[in-house]
């Protein structure tokens, strides 16, 4: 079992495993993510896995050390956070559609904010004020939202609006981010299911045959890296060459990578909504 994707914690499963492992099960306990960035641990004050956002739904599955041990919503992913980093569950209206935006405490620019919101952080609006949306949390610009089932039309576009974000390995916002984590924030963007390492992204959609034509958002995939296509022959990818999310000709990153000796291309996939 791949335990990035297995709700097992070493000593509790989740109930969905029953008949597949000899463990204590549980039904687990929903909460919110309350932080604006929450980093999903191999273990409890381990290495980071993935990041999760505020407003990401999980289940609780098992405590030790001050950490609770998840499954997230979005993804399935599981792994530690901070408990510190959860609150109770929430029924989320809109998300984050900007790179990032923050919470405030009132309803006007020059108000202190709480916190900052990162793309596809996701708020509970319960009115508006003017321009901005009221949230039992503070102010957050009504015009960097939008609603849950409104997804953006093109996830390349989404990808873009990370342009020059650091590189950050497991990272999943502007703050910083890697390869994988900018493909699953533009395709959940777009309202299309993706997981959140790219050799789990490798059964995304459907593959695209040798020498078929490569088109805007094809996935295309090496070992351990994952870039999205702007155009035939570019693409867009958060990568360790400029250690940021940056625009490169495929041909030349195909080289490029090569010549490391990180193999060539293995696959290409298309996202389908």
């Amino acid at each position: 079992m791949d335990r990035r994707l297995t709700p097992f914690s070493g000593r509790i499963a989740h109930v969905s495993l029953q008949g597949g492992i000899d463990a204590p099960l549980t039904k687990g306990e929903a909460a919110t993510i309350t932080r604006p960035l929450s980093d999903l641990l191999t273990r409890p004050n381990g290495p980071r896995d993935r990041q999760l956002l505020y407003g990401d739904a999980v289940t609780v599955i098992d405590r030790d050390q001050s950490h609770a041990f998840v499954m997230a919503a979005k993804d399935g992913f599981c792994g530690w956070v901070d408990e510190a980093a959860l609150g109770p569950a929430t029924t989320p209206t809109h998300r984050i559609a900007t790179p990032a935006t923050h919470l405030y405490s009132g309803p006007k620019a020059q108000a202190p904010e709480h916190h900052a919101l990162y793309l596809n952080a996701r708020v509970t609006v319960t009115g508006q004020e003017g321009k901005w949306a009221i949230t039992p949390q503070g102010f957050v610009p009504a015009a960097h939202l939008a609603p849950l089932g409104v997804p953006a039309e093109d996830p390349v576009a989404v990808a873009e609006l990370l342009l020059h974000a650091p590189y950050l390995w497991g990272g999943n916002t502007v703050a910083g981010i890697d390869c994988s984590g900018l493909v699953q924030a533009a395709l959940l963007a777009a309202g299309i299911r993706c997981p959140g390492d790219s050799d789990l992204q490798q059964t995304i959609g459907q593959p695209i045959p040798d020498g078929a034509p490569r088109q805007r958002g094809d996935l295309i995939f090496w070992k351990g890296h994952v870039a999205l296509l702007t155009t035939p022959d570019q693409i867009i990818h958060a990568n360790g060459k400029t250690m940021s999310v940056a625009y490169e000709g495929l041909p030349d990153a195909i080289t490029r990578i090569e010549a490391q000796g990180e193999g060539p291309v293995i696959t290409r996939r298309r996202p389908q909504g």
